[in-house]
């Protein structure tokens, strides 16, 4: 299967574990070799605060467990998305 990054970032990611939605994709980390390493969505907005990239959440490649069409399914236990 092949997926554009305009592709990716327009589906939601979503936290098997827990149901929580994580996001959209806001960027993708890669090697210097080109391998994929993982996908990074925004984190949790705060009130008043709004998003900054400091909040941003990293998901290993590992950790994404179906790219479907409407959403990408991850696994990620609570501590590793809390801000």
């Amino acid at each position: 299967m092949e997926i554009s990054f305009c592709e990716l970032r327009e589906k939601e990611v979503v936290n098997i574990v827990d149901g929580k939605r994580l996001g959209h994709v806001i960027d993708i980390t890669f090697t210097q070799g080109g391998k994929l390493l993982g996908i990074i969505v925004p984190g949790e907005k705060k009130l008043f605060k709004g998003f900054s990239p400091g909040d941003a959440i990293f998901i290993p490649w590992c950790n994404i467990m179906k790219l479907g069409e409407d959403a990408i399914l991850v696994e990620l236990s609570p501590s590793n998305h809390t801000a």
